[in-house]
């Protein structure tokens, strides 16, 4: 069973959250998670100032399985089986200490797992008075609160590392500081008339991550939902974040997140004010390039969790039927919004009626590109060359066109969106292109000239440099 208790799936990150849940449930004001080393072994310790425990509800609370998932609870109840305190520890760590403190009196009790497969028995072990003065990081515990402390921290796997041991274990409290911003910033950043909860790491007070930049006013908001289900609403919130194009490097970075914009994509499930599930689509649709904008925000209450099959780790969700057929709604809804920044600039090009110098192909619901052989400079070469050079001309335009690099292209634009633009064409070649197209319409003036270079690439990409340019062919005219 020990075993069996510590495989439920926990990653390090989610371990650490579940702790949270309970000093939220006890409506701590102030939440502090500690890492540190004793005798080369790190250790991790959480401390609230919440409503504490007596010795009484604290040897309920370490028993495993403590608590009736269908039983009546709270609003603010984050818990759901009455396992999160041991199954979370468990998944990470041999030997749990928990101590609180509540109307003056101090109790204290740990699981062993060394000590209970010793004795073949589940013996709750009283920690004494020495022994709690020894503990790391002990004196931070208030008056009134909780102190829960993992040992033999096994699931770590650091030891191995030698020399870098104190460096992977900092890089994982990095992924736990990015994992409580995202998943409780909503206690951090709380609406108005809800309580304002710290959570510090090792003393340094955690910045909120909201994930969907909603104060920006180039983020969209679509129309908010309501979904009622046995006698509770369901709130549906549809984000699209703004394009790279309308804020700053450093801002566009920030709300990519740990993950990246295409794969935190999608719903956003929020049990209560606390993130439980987020980047994905539940299967309504893909994660695609085109909407990796979109971010959907869904709020339930804790009494809905039997529906929503909310798991005991509350890292796993899935919408009820009624829900998810408004939730199609909201996917196709926001499926369009999301992909306008992006299709927006293409739709402006097409309208003007200007020659490309490539051209996109769709055929049997595939999509090419290729080289644009009727484009006025091609086609003034190619009628220079004899038959066999327009021959092997020709084939040279249909390699250059197969070997157009689309999933290096599309890589980039994944991940550097802003560093991808086309440079300004030399100047002087631009100018070469210009005579070329003046050499094969020499009775047109400097109007028509201009007018003519408008309608085709690459002058029509590049407006704003066409004045000198054609002043200067028509004086060399």
């Amino acid at each position: 069973m020990i075993e069996a208790l510590r495989d439920i799936g926990y990653s390090l990150e989610a371990a650490v959250a579940d702790i949270i849940d309970n000093s939220l449930t006890a409506r701590a004001k102030t939440v502090h998670i500690r890492f540190g080393w004793h005798r080369e072994q790190p250790w991790i310790a959480l401390i609230d100032d919440g409503h504490g425990m007596t010795e009484k509800e604290l040897v309920e609370a370490m028993r495993p399985g403590s608590r009736n998932p269908r039983e009546q609870r709270s609003r603010d109840d984050l818990g759901r089986f009455g396992l999160g305190l041991k199954t979370a520890s468990f998944s990470q760590c041999r030997c749990l200490t928990v101590v609180s403190r509540k109307a003056g009196a101090t109790s204290a009790r740990r699981w062993d797992l060394e000590e209970v497969n010793r004795s073949n028995d589940w013996i709750l072990l009283t920690v004494s008075d020495r022994d709690l003065n020894a503990l790391p990081a002990f004196n931070e515990l208030p008056e009134t609160g909780t102190y829960v402390l993992w040992q033999q921290l096994d699931r770590l796997d650091i030891g191995s590392y030698g020399d870098r041991a104190h460096t992977i274990l900092n890089d994982r409290v990095q992924s736990i500081r990015n994992h409580v911003s995202l998943v409780f910033h909503r206690f951090m950043s709380p609406e108005p008339g809800s309580q304002r909860v710290k959570i510090l790491i090792n003393n340094n007070e955690l910045e909120p991550f909201e994930p969907f930049n909603a104060r920006n006013p180039a983020t969209a908001h679509l129309p908010e939902e309501r979904v009622r289900l046995e006698n509770e609403e369901v709130l549906i919130q549809a984000y699209v974040l703004p394009h790279h194009t309308k804020v700053s490097p450093d801002e566009y970075e920030k709300y990519a997140g740990e993950d990246g914009y295409l794969r935190s994509q999608g719903f956003y499930v929020y049990r209560n004010r606390r993130l439980i599930r987020h980047g994905t689509w539940f299967r309504l649709c893909r994660q695609e390039e085109l909407t990796k904008l979109a971010r959907v925000r869904i709020v339930i209450s804790n009494s809905l969790d039997h529906l929503w099959t909310i798991d005991v780790r509350k890292s796993r969700a899935s919408p009820p039927e009624a829900v998810r057929n408004r939730m199609r709604q909201v996917v196709e809804q926001i499926r369009g919004s999301a992909k306008r920044p992006y299709t927006h600039r293409g739709k402006a090009i097409q309208m003007r009626n200007t020659n490309p110098v490539w051209l996109r192909q769709s055929f049997n619901d595939r999509i090419s590109y290729e080289i644009n052989k009727e484009h006025p400079l091609i086609e003034d070469l190619r009628a220079d060359l004899d038959e066999d050079t327009r021959r092997r001309f020709d084939a040279v335009l249909r390699m250059i066109g197969s070997a157009f690099p689309v999933p290096l292209m599309f890589t980039d634009m994944a991940a550097y969106p802003r560093k991808v633009e086309q440079a300004l064409p030399d100047v002087e070649l631009l100018a070469d292109l210009a005579r070329m197209m003046l050499n094969a319409n020499p009775g047109a003036d400097k109007a028509e000239l201009k007018s003519l270079l408008l309608g085709i690439e690459p002058f029509a990409s590049w407006p704003h440099v066409l004045e000198s340019i054609v002043n200067e062919v028509s004086r060399d005219k």
